[in-house]
């Protein structure tokens, strides 16, 4: 049997060697076909027979000739030749695996033909490889992809009978400014192709090719934004993906076309992985889920269970996400500056409708008031109960209060939950990175500040319609659009829509029917919710 496979083997090695070497024969004489459409011509001639045939022996018998499938195979190979147009020798089906990866002998050349236009990418990036240039990556959806003739792995050793030589660029250079019938002479890699893979990332960094100068080529490389959702098709290199935009997306405005390079998750790390981050907020820029007003809560310390240190650890590049069905959110989670309105659009869109909405009622260790009633308002507790709940984990977030402990427990939004309704938080944005898993699957909406002559124009109307008898410092102005900016900066990879909150009723419309729509397209969420 071992006998057998080796002599299988060297029929196999001297099939591709007498081919190649044909093909070398044929490019020194620089034979020109004729015609490469002569099965059409064939066709011609048979109907013209068919009236001859039926009078005359000789015409009939030409008739069967060319009717025959090994002439017809004959004037397709003819054809394929004529037009430069080569397949992939298949494997014979003989040959034993232990040869399967055998070099391919120096000599086992094949010819190419591609016809493009000047200025027209291949789609196709190479290496140096001991002196050659090698084919290091083929784009997804590129001409060459499409066509099916090059494969990874393919010494490039001529372009229209030009030595290459060993400059990748120079190479790329001269594949750009080719135009019409394009014939590269290769030594075959015969890799099987890799079939796509179904994995789809949202991004969380701004990126542009342009400006990269690790790159291997910019004219591949695709410039994308925060937010966008691109489709990984290739990962074997360990610095640059290939990626493929899935389309329709609304939020996706990727440039430079729908396939090509970005950097990989591990190249990003290294570049991120040493650069500080000062996007945390102050500590006293949350407010708490409650119903506190006044001066002095802006000097209270907010807290939310363990954050603060994964804060300063995240890195912010991809999320692999899952295309889902219609289906409701269990929490809505509303994040924005102080003073913006979160509370006003949580309060109306409960009694707009309180059987589809809820939210959750604070806890607090002070002693109840007279005309306080537990659970309308607040649920009193003691402050060794709270606390011992708050270092358990417990709390989605606390903080202190004139002496008094205030939060929100987890539990409770586990209760409206499971009342069938959808919970309405407004919360700290650091908040968001407890709530965002499977158990809660938020809807994150961030109310924007508006501008600041719009925000004190709103205030003057507030005052004089009577709906606010507080008026605001332009110090508080200024304030609530800085820290809508910095929390934009800081979280803004965790929102799921953004509205500029310049009139109220407008912004609740907004809300409303961004809510409805949950219910009738489909939603791109993380994959840990899903698997």
């Amino acid at each position: 049997m071992a006998l057998e496979s080796g002599a299988t083997a060297a029929v196999e090695v001297g099939r591709r060697l007498r081919q190649s070497q044909a093909h070398e024969r044929l490019e020194e004489t620089k034979l020109e076909a004729v015609r490469d459409n002569n099965l059409e011509l064939v066709q011609e001639i048979l109907r013209d027979l068919a009236q001859l045939a039926e009078q005359s022996s000789t015409a009939a018998e030409l008739a069967r000739i060319l009717q025959e499938p090994h002439f017809q195979s004959l004037l397709e190979t003819h054809d394929s030749v004529a037009s430069k147009t080569y397949e992939t020798p298949p494997p014979s089906p003989g040959l034993d695996p232990t040869f399967s990866n055998q070099p391919v002998p120096p000599d086992a050349v094949r010819m190419v033909g591609i016809r493009k236009t000047a200025g027209e990418h291949l789609g196709v990036t190479f290496r140096v490889e001991g002196g050659e240039l090698v084919i290091a990556r083929i784009l997804h959806g590129g001409m060459v992809a499409q066509q099916g003739l090059l494969h990874v792995g393919d010494i490039i050793k001529e372009v229209n009978g030009q030595p290459v030589g060993s400059d990748p660029r120079a190479l790329q250079e001269l594949l750009r400014s080719a135009s019409g019938s394009v014939i590269l002479k290769i030594l075959p890699s015969y890799q099987e192709p890799h079939l796509p893979r179904q994995v789809f990332v949202k991004c969380h960094f701004d990126y542009d090719p342009a400006r990269d100068s690790l790159i291997p080529c910019k004219e591949a490389g695709l410039r994308f934004s925060a937010g966008d959702l691109l489709q990984i098709v290739n990962q074997d290199d360990a610095n640059w993906w290939q990626i493929s935009v899935p389309r329709p997306l609304q939020a996706c405005h990727v440039e430079g076309g729908s396939a090509g390079l970005i950097p990989s998750q591990l190249l990003e790390e290294k570049r991120k992985a040493f650069v500080k981050r000062d996007l945390e907020l102050t500590p006293t820029s949350g407010t708490l889920c409650g119903s506190l007003s006044g001066k002095k809560k802006k000097r209270m310390m907010y807290l939310t269970t363990k954050n603060a240190e994964f804060d300063r650890h995240e890195l912010l590049i991809y999320e692999e996400v899952a295309r889902m069905p219609p289906f409701r959110r269990k929490t809505l989670v509303l994040i924005g500056a102080q003073g913006v309105g979160r509370r006003s659009l949580k309060n109306k869109l409960i009694m707009w409708d309180p059987d589809r909405y809820g939210t959750t009622v604070p806890y607090t260790s002070r002693r109840p008031k007279d005309s306080e009633r537990e659970g309308q308002g607040y649920s009193f507790v003691s402050r060794a109960e709270m606390e011992a709940d708050i270092r358990a984990g417990r709390y989605l977030e606390h903080g202190e209060y004139e002496g008094n402990l205030y939060g929100t427990r987890i539990d409770s939004i586990r209760g409206v939950v499971a009342a069938g309704k959808v919970c309405v938080l407004d919360v700290n944005p650091q908040a968001v990175k407890v709530l965002r898993t499977a158990e809660f699957v938020p809807y994150v909406v961030f109310i924007e500040a508006p501008d600041f002559e719009t925000l004190r124009a709103m205030n003057r109307a507030a005052l004089e319609s009577g709906v606010s008898t507080k008026q605001l410092t332009e110090a508080d102005l200024r304030r609530t659009v800085e820290e809508s900016s910095r929390i934009q900066r800081g979280y803004g990879h965790y929102f799921d829509l953004s509205l500029v909150n310049s009139n109220l009723e407008r912004t609740f419309r907004e809300l409303q029917a961004a809510m409805e729509k949950l219910r009738t397209e489909p939603q791109w969420v993380p994959v840990s919710w899903v698997y």
